[in-house]
């Protein structure tokens, strides 16, 4: 057992797996050894000739947590994920038994346990991935659930809207939404997501319009403000544009886009000192993004206007910065519509 532990340390696992080989031939009844044998094996990453080990040391022991734990680690890696479930049980595994429950179709069984291991490991990369592939897989099955059982609801045609939306679809993204408002006026995320479909298509008054009807339904919806805030922009309708952006960031202050829009309205109505309040404010919040560019850019214009040489000259250094080289500078008010 001695000479095992010293040659799985040295990583020598073929060695480590002999001895402790030699161990269970000694004692078929010690299950610390069949434990270790497994164990070693695994290292080796060899997880087929560990489950046989594992399982005699649970029949010699069946209540040990160390066993079970490998156990379930070993079956699910060879994908026996249903019967890894009840010794990750036993030995509170949550990450694992989180995988192992989307495997067999226990979604919310393995969002909870992924989500759990989560907080205890917020910077895993594979809890992370998994995660949100629970997430996603849960989703889907509820909005399946959704288009089989009520395919001429609200919400069905809501779904159907966001389905063609990421599609880039918008005709027909358009038309599930328009559906679902001609059925329920009164659903107010679908006004946003509608609203959202005529700005990507610089259609800027039927934007205002959704948006508009969503801030009437939702006067605390933050992003519903902006939204309509962005839309007043884009139609030269400054004073009433900050008016909304001012009630959105107040709701949500500091949101960085609620920011650029607030300078930039500004700016176009010849406020400077506001313009350069609302983008430094920005620039303290996000340093390498296109939106912090963007502020850049902007503020280089209000000093260029005020002759502030240095002041623009540094500003341009940091827009040039950020900005990938495959696009020319252009001015704040331009770059605002591809957001």
């Amino acid at each position: 057992m001695q000479a095992g532990i010293a040659a799985d340390k040295q990583r020598q696992f073929d060695v480590a797996i002999a001895e402790f080989r030699k161990v269970t031939e000694l004692d078929p009844d010690f299950a610390e050894g069949f434990i270790s044998l497994g164990q070693a094996y695994m290292e080796k990453r060899d997880f087929a000739s560990a489950i046989a080990p594992l399982k005699h040391a649970l029949d010699v022991d069946p209540d040990s947590v160390p066993a079970h734990q490998l156990l379930g680690y070993a079956l699910l890696a060879q994908g026996y994920a249903a019967e890894a479930i009840p010794h990750l049980e036993r030995a509170q595994e949550k990450a694992a038994l989180g995988i192992a429950q989307i495997q067999t179709g226990q979604l919310p069984q393995g969002v909870a346990n992924l989500q759990a291991a989560l907080s205890a490991r917020p910077n895993d990369p594979d809890i992370l991935y998994y995660f949100g592939r629970a997430c996603g897989l849960l989703s889907k099955q509820s909005i399946d659930t959704l288009l089989a059982a009520y395919p001429d609801s609200p919400r069905a045609h809501q779904a159907m809207g966001e389905n063609y939306f990421v599609l880039r679809n918008m005709p027909d993204a358009e038309k599930e939404y328009s559906e679902a408002l001609r059925l329920r006026p009164d659903i107010p995320e679908v006004h946003l997501e509608l609203g959202e479909v005529y700005a990507g298509a610089f259609q800027w008054p039927k934007a205002e319009e959704e948006f508009r009807a969503q801030a009437k339904l939702q006067p605390g919806n933050a992003e519903a403000l902006y939204r309509l805030g962005a839309a007043l922009l884009e139609q030269g309708k400054m004073h009433e544009a900050r008016a909304e952006l001012l009630r959105a960031d107040k709701l949500m202050p500091d949101m960085p886009e609620t920011l650029y829009s607030l300078g930039k309205a500004a700016s176009l109505e010849g406020d400077t000192a506001a313009a350069e309040k609302e983008w430094t404010k920005l620039l303290s919040i996000e340093k390498e993004s296109s939106l912090a560019a963007q502020a850049h850019f902007g503020l280089a214009s209000l000093y260029r206007k005020q002759g502030k040489t240095a002041a623009e000259q540094h500003e341009m250094q940091e827009f040039q910065r950020l900005q990938t080289g495959s696009n020319p500078p252009q001015a704040p008010e331009k770059q605002e519509s591809q957001h």
